[in-house]
């Protein structure tokens, strides 16, 4: 191929794209911010700058182009879309690495074992399982190091020094609050390089507060330090902080640097700091400034003319308020450079024009519900492509009105209207396919239902596979499966439900077992949602009580001394190898649940069949959870797809982002739920009007952020809140625009109070957006509530 040839095609490939996505083919160096809309197509405009950028830069495998992202399978999609342009460009594949950001770390780590600390014949990744086991042992060894300050927790905001309740609360300590701060300050602290120190610093800097908050989470956190080193594991954020210092020696960082050529990074507003720091210095120019020139700020921090190009949309970050990640800082990377290195994609063709409507109402909307504080959103409406945009059938034409806002009378009629619509959109289908011209053939519709939490999938499945309940046979009507994806989530559970069931049967006197056993139950629907406490505190007097101990109060309690009594019962009654499976029928296990528990029966038998008893199994079980590789059994096709034709998939917000569905549907959108409202759980009100790991975060953030204040508890926990709700909201916008031509959306008058119980029903407030959006609807001629 002759270099002109060559240069007509990377003409007619940026042609191809969009006038945003021609940002990033017309990118020379340096630093470019990419903020994008949804539906925008992110990761084809970054993988045809990415075959650009090496065609124009002639790179090769000294001198490669990086491109990070945050899953295996974003980085296996985007390795096929740039090996598939470089091999059309006739580029050597050599030329570019794809990894995710802790893979590209743990790379850098190994190879400089010597300074990194890090080596993999020594070391070993915590999992998850680990990784919990290793939070609870740090706080018992904190609370036997700190009794002061355990003892000042255990007095709350009162204590009458009764012992039943003091009991209690150290129950709710040891097994709820303090293994939840130390998870929540631990990660958020290591996210953001910092150490015990610091946080202990931070304490001291901030107003003062009866708990010592801060002091505490370095404390758990500096034990949970010392287990890891003691055990030779490391966990995600000690890859990155392995990385950086391996790269804080000059030579290796100059080595790594002469390699890198540039850093394409990916959803980069799921960036932590420390995460951010790793990729620009990888991105810097090896090359120190010339003598006399004066420093930019990014050169004091390290950072020499780097080229790194981040791409992301602060509108889609929904893991901030259980993960590091903050969009505050993809905004403030994008604030500094703009205008020249800031680009915007804001053309999108997933979805027809009523629900880009929408949506950027709901953008508009809730911006001005937070007037003085940082508004939940980047101000960026989404917009129709052109005309002659190559994407096929972008802005497809709506189905129905496009954007369908109902107010059933429950959330069992909300579920009755999601089946009655999906029998129509059917219908419709099958007529226009008899009336299409004679060969023609016409795709059906892709469907899905977005839930807020996996409880509510269940309760939908569970009618829309119930024909008495729903009204007619959803299947046969249709002709479409029921995808639920949650179901298949609660199926990589059985072996730790088991595990811990069977912990309790050996050992019922164990209160950490019982109450482990009882939170089984709970999740399982078998008794109803209460404060357990009370019940693990004492276990032989709750299991069998003597005519002087105080009885039961209420039929919760009594339900679950029931359950448990019949589970000890059974381990005198039946085999060691009888009890997983009728463990699994105890908690009305689904179809696949009991194969899979099938399937763990036979391979724990078959382990132990040199030694059946219960100890044995239980050390089996054990190897199985810790290992995390025990595959569920699928009633069904175990790879069908979340977004196939033929199916009506059911699914969270959270896992749907990253798809899309022809008709998405919304149920069950109350205020409860979206944009949440401040709960604190009924058994630690001792501690006071706010949940301790929530205002620990706050306040962290408070520090990273450069703020010059740190809140105090009161003012951290309303800080919580709002960045709980502006998270809501986002959520909520990623559910809607994965709707490409019609998008339905609901809230029924009447709504359980506890998704746990949803029998238990009562008015429901519906999510505040709706009424508005209702309104805005109807002046475009749409829209019911």
């Amino acid at each position: 191929m002759t270099i002109p040839d060559r240069t007509a095609q990377l003409q007619t490939l940026r042609d191809s794209l969009r006038p945003g996505q021609r940002r990033l083919a017309d990118w020379r160096g340096g630093p470019l911010a990419v903020s994008a809309v949804p539906g925008s197509g992110k990761s084809t405009g970054m993988a045809a700058g990415a075959a650009i950028a090496i065609a124009n830069f002639q790179l090769h495998a000294r001198k490669q182009l990086v491109l990070v992202t945050f899953t295996r399978s974003a980085a296996a999609n985007l390795k096929v879309k740039v090996r598939q342009h470089l091999k059309d460009l006739k580029l050597p594949y050599n030329s570019f690495l794809v990894q995710t950001l802790h893979g590209l770390a743990l790379n850098i780590a190994t190879h400089n074992p010597e300074v990194s600390g890090i080596n993999l014949d020594t070391t070993t990744l915590v999992s998850p399982n680990q990784g919990n086991r290793l939070i609870r042992t740090a706080v018992e060894a904190w609370i036997h190091d700190q009794p002061e300050l355990y003892h000042r927790l255990v007095e709350g905001q009162s204590f009458d020094g009764e012992e039943t309740e003091r009991l209690r609360r150290q129950s709710v300590l040891r097994t709820e609050v303090l293994p939840a701060l130390a998870y929540t300050a631990i990660h958020e602290a290591k996210s953001s390089g910092l150490r015990p120190t610091d946080l202990s610093g931070i304490g001291q800097q901030g107003p003062p507060n009866i708990y010592q908050l801060l002091e505490v989470a370095a404390g758990l956190y500096e034990q949970y330090r010392l287990l890891l080193s003691q055990r030779g594991l490391i966990d995600y954020d000690d890859m990155i902080l392995a990385a950086l210092k391996a790269l804080d020696d000059p030579d290796i960082c100059r080595r790594w640097q002469t390699q890198i050529f540039a850093v394409f990074e990916d959803e980069a507003q799921d960036s932590s700091p420390l995460q951010t720091r790793l990729l620009e210095k990888l991105a810097a120019s090896p090359l120190s400034h010339p003598d006399g020139e004066e420093e930019s700020p990014l050169m004091a921090a390290g950072v020499r003319g780097e080229n790194l190009v981040r791409v992301g949309d602060p509108n889609q970050a929904i893991n901030s308020t259980f993960t590091p990640a903050d969009p505050v800082f993809f905004n403030q990377f994008c604030d500094a450079n703009r205008p020249h290195h800031l680009a915007t994609i804001a053309q999108a063709g997933r979805s027809s024009q009523k629900i880009m409507d929408a949506a950027n109402y709901l953008l508009q909307w809730v911006n001005q519900q937070f007037p003085s504080q940082e508004p939940p959103f980047r101000a960026q409406a989404i917009l129709p492509v052109p005309p002659n945009d190559p994407q096929p059938n972008a802005n497809p034409a709506p189905l129905g009105q496009g954007v369908e806002l109902i107010k059933p009378a429950d959330i069992t009629a909300s579920v009755k209207h999601i089946g009655q619509r999906v029998r129509d959109l059917m219908d419709e289908w099958k007529q226009a396919q008899d009336n299409a011209p004679s060969g023609e053939r016409l795709q059906p519709p892709t469907l899905a239902v977005l839930v807020r939490e996996n409880r509510q999938g269940r309760f939908l499945r569970e009618i829309l596979e119930a024909p008495d309940r729903l009204g007619f046979d959803f299947a046969e009507t249709t002709g479409l499966k029921i995808y639920d994806v949650g179901s298949r989530d609660r199926n990589t559970q059985v072996p730790l439900e088991m595990l811990r069931l069977l912990q309790f049967i050996e050992r019922p006197h164990s209160p950490d077992y019982l109450k482990s056993a009882l939170r089984v139950l709970v999740d399982r629907q078998r008794i109803p949602t209460q404060d357990l406490n009370p019940l693990a505190t004492n276990p032989e007097q709750f299991l069998y009580p003597g005519p002087l101990d105080p009885p039961l109060t209420t039929e919760s309690a009594l339900s679950a001394r029931h359950y448990c009594n019949s589970l000890l019962r059974a381990r005198f009654n039946l085999p060691p190898y009888h009890l997983i499976p009728f463990l699994g029928t105890t908690l009305s296990y689904n179809q696949s649940e009991l194969a899979t528990a099938d399937k763990l029966a036979a391979r724990i038998a078959q382990q132990t069949s040199e030694d059946s008893t219960l100890s044995t199994m239980i050390g089996a079980l054990q190897e199985i959870v810790s290992a995390e590789r025990f595959d569920a059994i699928e009633a069904e096709d175990a790879e069908a797809q979340y977004t196939r034709p033929g199916q009506l998939t059911i699914i969270t917000m959270h896992k749907a982002k990253g798809l899309d569905w022809d008709v998405v549907f919304l149920p069950f959108l109350h205020a409860k739920l979206i944009p949440g409202e401040s709960w604190i759980p009924p058994q630690t009100e001792f501690l006071g009007p706010a949940s301790l790991p929530d205002v620990a975060r706050a306040q962290i953030r408070a520090y990273v952020h450069g703020n010059t204040v740190i809140p105090d508890i009161s003012n951290a926990w309303h800080r919580a809140n709002d960045l709980k709700k502006a998270e809501e909201f986002r959520l909520l916008y990623v559910a809607m625009t994965r709707a490409k031509r019609l998008l339905w959306m609901s809230a029924a008058k009447q709504a359980p109070f506890a998704w746990s119980n949803p029998d238990n029903l009562q008015e429901g407030e519906p999510c505040p957006v709706l009424p508005v959006l209702g309104r805005f609807m109807r002046e475009q001629g749409a829209g019911r509530f």
